[in-house]
């Protein structure tokens, strides 16, 4: 899947579903994967210091990121290291399926 079709599905997402982190200054998302590899979770958050994206994998924090174009990299790296357990042409599809 292309990037800028990631991103526009991922922003309609959080568009669709973000909350509130309390002051309303701070909004995010997340997006659940369970897989027999294991569980994904990506975290986008929007606040005045800007996009953050957080990634665990198993419930454990393996990537903290600011900005689309550090988003990628970190993700190719958690591929890397957790083979089968992120595969964007289905993740981004599905996400784009409950919007």
């Amino acid at each position: 899947m292309e990037r800028a079709d990631i991103e526009r599905i991922f922003e309609a997402y959080f568009e669709k579903y973000k909350k509130t982190e309390g002051d309303r200054t701070a909004w995010s998302a997340f997006w659940t994967e369970m897989l027999s590899e294991g569980v994904l979770e990506l975290n986008l958050t929007k606040c005045p210091r800007g996009t953050t994206f957080k990634i665990f994998v198993d419930k454990k924090k393996v990537a903290e990121v600011m900005e689309w174009d550090n988003f990628f990299p970190a993700m190719e790296k958690v591929a890397a290291e957790h083979p089968g357990l992120y595969d964007p042409d289905k993740l981004f599809s599905d996400m784009e399926f409950v919007i």
